[in-house]
């Protein structure tokens, strides 16, 4: 695209005065060629005038018919009065040369109307070659822009650049009907009350209608004459509609500079078909808009009901234990011995501890997925805190076998605690939940240069290739032939979260009928504080 730009060329006028000018330039020059040529007007040179018609095409050629004219006529007289005897009069002396010369005059004629009418339609050609390709760049803005605002102020900004706007706008509906703006490049009157009254006609109507335009447009709107001739130094603006193809949804407002020139009916029509791809881009977004609006209710809803599925089975059951068990307690007619209420106060504050957990990870999951999530990560002994998980974990654990391998020595990795806490928990609930009593449960711990590796490993029946890769999914479930899905299906999708939140990240490897590895991640890079804070952490536990 040139300089100028391939919009503005439209634009551009050939002023009609350089053409004549340019008319009768060329005649002078081939009367100066015939005079050198033909210095007697005696001695003739056998249809020197044809001399002219070279003339006449070449004006045709670049500036019309109109100059060729004009050209053709010129040639007549100025040859009658310099190389017709009697010379310097416009008196012929012999009937044939009048007729010599009206058929030159009819020849240059025709001939120019034939050049200017190729030039119109060769210039017509080149102005449909440019309105398309202007198009296609207006489409390639369209498509290649990733959101609706960004593809609406891209195809502004070009076409204030190439039209030499002093500013654009595209307007639509707002939310009591009234007439907004939507996108804006430059400097754009939208809030005057011509300006308004003009653009609310426009797109009650569906037509294109202007403001300072002279006879552009017609119409009366709210008392604005729009055919009134524009006043000095008022900014001509014009509004064009947006249609979806069967309706008017917004419009596009151009203003041009003060005193610039109006615009041209190429420009009127490269901006109607211009507003037609705006008007069909803006539908298009909103018909995504409001599918994936559905999308998300659907999904809101069938998680909603994968929620009341899952969740529900998991609260009745420690609820229903809890309840037994408190129930029993208070019964009065029955002596519990001193083994037999520790039971009973045992299982109360297992399935306490069970319904607690489930609460924590529901809590978890809405923050991750809010992005309130915020780690407070500090230097810690990943020892420890293995330690911990299995010791309040052991009445879960006590029918496993439970394998720690978990260096001592391994350095402090900056980390939450609570959240960490919870992850390792989850993990080994999970291993529990899936593997029969009996099974193997091995805790493997490893520090590399940047980061540190822990893996739950169980010796149990392993997950299906078809469900391994959504085993981190919300309220997901790994189900085997014949047995119904246990657990949530929060836990590991928690894990994910909260590993994910500390930098780090989260896999599953498994075998059917070798057992299951979730193992995660974390970089060891320091955060905020040293390594000293992990004694006073553990003195203060």
């Amino acid at each position: 695209m040139s300089k100028d730009g391939m919009l503005r060329s439209w634009g551009l006028r050939s002023s009609l005065w350089v053409g004549y000018a340019a008319a009768a330039v060329s005649v002078v020059i081939v009367t100066a060629v015939i005079a050198a040529i033909q210095p007697n007007a005696r001695v003739r040179i056998a249809n020197v005038e044809m001399l002219y018609l070279i003339a006449v095409l070449g004006v045709a050629a670049v500036f019309g018919s109109g100059p060729a004219s004009l050209t053709a006529v010129l040639a007549f007289v100025t040859f009658d009065y310099f190389f017709i005897e009697p010379t310097h009069t416009f008196t012929i002396a012999d009937p044939a040369e009048w007729v010599a010369l009206l058929l030159f005059l009819l020849t240059a004629f025709v001939t120019g109307q034939l050049a200017g009418l190729q030039r119109r339609r060769a210039e017509e050609a080149h102005r449909r070659e440019l309105e398309a390709l202007a198009l296609f760049d207006v489409s390639r803005l369209i498509s290649g822009a990733s959101t609706l605002d960004e593809a609406l102020t891209k195809v502004l900004d070009r076409l204030r650049a190439e039209l030499e706007l002093a500013g654009a706008a595209v307007l639509g509906p707002g939310p009591e009907g009234e007439l907004v703006v939507q996108a804006r490049s430059g400097e754009i009157e939208v809030g005057s009350r011509d300006a308004r009254a003009v653009a609310v006609w426009a797109f009650a109507e569906g037509k294109a209608a202007g403001l300072g335009l002279g006879q552009l447009r017609q119409p009366r709107v709210t008392g604005v004459a729009l055919g009134a001739q524009r006043e000095a130094g008022q900014r001509p603006q014009l509004f064009v509609p947006l249609t979806d193809g069967s309706r008017t949804i917004g419009l596009l407002q151009l203003g041009r500079q003060r005193g610039a020139p109006l615009f041209t009916a190429a420009e009127n029509r490269l901006l109607t078909a211009a507003g037609a791809q705006l008007g069909l881009a803006i539908e298009r977004a909103r018909l995504r808009r409001e599918a994936l609006e559905s999308e998300v209710l659907r999904e809101a809803d069938a998680l909603k009901s994968a929620l009341l599925d899952s969740v529900s089975h998991e609260l009745r059951t420690p609820l229903a234990s809890i309840l037994a068990s408190a129930g029993s307690l208070r019964q009065r007619d029955v002596v519990w011995s001193e083994c037999d209420r520790d039971e009973l106060v045992a299982a109360i504050e297992r399935e306490a501890s069970r319904l607690n957990r489930l609460v924590g990870n529901l809590l978890d999951l809405s923050r991750i997925e809010g992005g309130s999530l915020r780690p407070e990560i500090d230097w810690y002994s990943l020892p420890a805190l293995v330690d911990d998980v299995l010791g309040r974990l052991r009445p879960m654990t006590e029918d496993y076998r439970i394998e720690v391998d978990v260096p001592e020595d391994l350095p402090p990795v900056p980390f939450d605690y609570v959240y960490l806490d919870q992850v390792l928990t989850n993990l080994v609930e999970n291993a529990v939940r899936y593997t029969p009593p009996g099974t193997q449960i091995r805790i493997i711990a490893r520090a590399a240069a940047d980061r540190v590796e822990v893996r739950v490993t169980d010796g149990g029946p392993g997950i299906a290739p078809r469900d391994l890769g959504r085993i981190f999914e919300k309220f997901f479930r790994a189900g085997q032939p014949g047995k119904k899905p246990k657990g949530t299906g929060l836990g590991l999708a928690v894990a994910k979260g909260l590993v994910e939140a500390h930098g780090g990240r989260i896999w599953a490897e498994s075998q059917v009928g070798r057992g299951t590895t979730i193992g995660f991640e974390l970089p060891t890079r320091p955060l905020r504080q040293e390594e000293p804070a992990v004694a006073e952490r553990e003195r203060a536990s």
